[in-house]
C-alpha cells in the first residue's frame, strides 16, 4: 500500500516518524518550509531526506503542481495530518482509498478550528481521537477510527497536545493492517450531533480578570506552549502569560483586577470570585501591589 503524507506540524513529524518505523511504503512527503500561523510547525523536509522519501514544498497543495506531483506517485491512500487549508476535489479523488485526515475532538461534535485549545479553554473533561476520510467539508467525512481521552484539571496544551499524539500513533499502527487488507469500516457522522468550532482571534487570548478564576486557568493552559500563550494588556503593552494558578487567598472587598501580592516574580491578582497567582510569564517588570490590570 503506498502512501503519500501531507502535513507541516509537530504531530506530522511523528506521524512521519511513525510511519518510517514500522515500513509503510512511504513514496512521498508534502509539506512546508515556514508558517507565519502554525506555532507549531515542522519543517518535513529534513526527516525526509535521510530516509530518501521524496519530498515536495508547497503552499497550496491545491495547485496544479501539488496535484500532478502526488498523482505521479501513484499513491492508494493519502494522509493528511496537520494542514491548515481545506483540500479540494482534484486531490480528493488522487488516492483510490482517499484521504485520511484527522482531529482531535469527538466527531461529529467539536469540528473545526483549534480543538484541543477549545477544549481546554472551554474545561471539557473529555474529548477523542479521531481518523476520518476527508471530503469536501471541515472534518464531515466518514470515521475510520476513534479513542476517546479524557482531560484532567492539571492538562495544559503541552501535555494534552502529547497524550493526544501518542493515542493517534497507536491507532495508526491498528488501522494500517486494516487499509492494506481493505477491512477497515467508514463510520458515518450523525450530522444532528455536529457544532462547529469557529477560528480564535488575538482577543480570545486576552485575559480580562473580569473573568472568573476558573476562565482564566482554563484560558491560559489552552494557550500555553506550544501555542502563542494568554496575554495581559498592561500599560499599553501586551505580556504573555504561560501558568497560572487559582487562588483563594483574597478579600471579597476587592474589586478585579488589582494586584494583591507580590513574591519575586510571581504577584497576585484577583479575579471577579477570587484571585489567581501569575506564575510563568514575560513581564521584564512585575507590576506592584495595588496597580491594577
Amino acid at each position: 500500500m503506498k502512501v503519500v503524507l501531507i502535513g507541516s506540524v509537530e504531530f506530522s513529524l511523528r506521524v512521519l516518524e511513525k510511519l518510517i518505523s514500522i515500513d509503510v511504503d512511504l513514496v512521498g512527503v508534502c509539506t512546508k518550509k515556514s508558517s507565519t500561523f502554525n506555532s507549531d510547525f515542522f519543517d518535513l523536509k529534513p526527516l525526509s531526506d535521510i530516509n530518501e522519501v521524496p519530498c515536495l514544498h508547497v503552499e497550496d497543495i491545491n495547485s496544479t503542481k501539488s496535484v500532478e506531483w502526488i498523482k505521479n506517485l501513484n499513491p492508494d491512500v493519502i494522509f493528511c495530518f496537520g494542514w491548515s487549508s481545506l483540500i479540494k476535489k482534484d486531490i480528493l479523488a488522487l488516492a483510490p482509498m482517499g484521504i485520511v485526515g484527522y482531529h482531535p475532538a469527538k466527531l461529529p461534535k467539536n469540528r473545526g478550528r483549534h480543538p484541543l485549545i477549545w477544549a481546554l479553554a472551554l474545561g471539557l473533561k473529555e474529548s477523542a481521537s479521531t481518523f476520518f476520510f476527508m471530503d469536501e467539508g471541515a472534518d464531515t467525512g466518514d470515521m475510520l477510527s476513534q479513542v476517546d481521552f479524557e482531560i484532567s484539571y492539571q492538562d495544559d496544551a503541552r501535555n494534552l497536545y502529547d497524550k493526544v499524539v501518542e493515542i493517534a500513533l497507536i491507532q495508526i499502527e491498528e488501522f494500517i493492517p486494516a487499509l492494506e487488507k481493505g477491512t477497515y469500516t467508514r463510520i458515518k457522522q450523525n450530522e444532528k450531533e455536529s457544532n462547529d468550532w469557529r477560528k480564535r482571534n488575538e482577543l480570545d487570548g486576552e485575559i480580562d480578570f473580569r473573568m472568573n478564576s476558573r476562565s482564566i486557568y482554563n484560558l491560559t493552559r489552552a494557550l500555553t506552549k506550544p501555542y502563542v500563550g494568554a496575554y495581559i494588556k498592561f500599560n499599553e503593552t501586551n505580556y504573555s502569560v504561560w501558568k497560572v494558578k487559582e487562588s483563594n487567598d483574597f478579600q471579597e472587598n476587592i474589586e478585579p483586577g488589582k494586584v494583591l501580592r507580590v513574591f519575586d516574580k510571581i504577584f497576585v491578582v484577583k479575579s471577579y470570585d477570587g484571585a489567581i497567582e501569575i506564575i510563568e510569564h514575560d513581564f521584564k517588570e512585575v507590576p506592584k501591589v495595588g496597580e491594577y490590570l
